[in-house]
């Protein structure tokens, strides 16, 4: 098994910003607009995201959530070991609101699939956009697009990419791991 570094954390601060600044230039003052961290991966990126708006923005009444999709995926039963769900967090209402997604890896778009009919439990936004970390853009099986893409990578056959943030793995790191 081989890896290597696709972007070390300098590369990763960088796209970091780009996506703040991408997001700051189409909401503005996100007065209409939620931010939804897609557990478990997209929640470290979004907070992320969140710090930098807050932070070099000034962008501070932000709502701002985590949505669990473990039981809203189409796999979720095929596993052998039993899933164990995260949190959802949104104590806002999202009924007539931009909402975007945040997820670390847009793979085949089963997860964001899974997130559009979870949300739909706490009301009918008006607008969903989807921010992705690492577009994987030739493993899509449905036909789902990032609106804010940090970097695509051709990743083929059992080629895997893994982002590890600082928060959770010690490190920010994206990596191309090969069988």
């Amino acid at each position: 098994m081989g890896q290597r570094i696709l972007l070390n954390a300098d590369e990763i601060n960088i796209i970091l910003h780009r996506l703040a600044c991408q997001l700051v230039e189409n909401h503005t003052d996100f007065k209409h607009t939620v931010i939804i961290g897609i557990q478990p991966r997209g929640v470290f990126l979004a907070e992320r995201i969140i710090k930098i708006l807050q932070e070099e923005y000034g962008i501070t009444d932000l709502n701002y959530g985590h949505l669990d999709i473990t039981f809203y995926r189409d796999d979720f039963r095929r596993g052998e070991k039993p899933l164990e769900a995260n949190k959802t967090k949104i104590d806002f209402i999202v009924e007539d609101k931009k909402v975007v997604f945040i997820d670390d890896v847009l793979y085949t778009g089963r997860s964001i699939r899974a997130a559009l009919t979870a949300i739909q439990s706490f009301g009918r936004p008006a607008e969903i956009e989807l921010l992705s970390f690492i577009d994987r853009r030739f493993s899509r099986h449905l036909p789902i697009q990032p609106d804010y893409n940090g970097r695509q990578v051709d990743a083929i056959n059992e080629e895997k990419v893994i982002v590890n943030w600082k928060e959770n793995d010690g490190e920010d790191v994206v990596y191309l791991v090969s069988k």
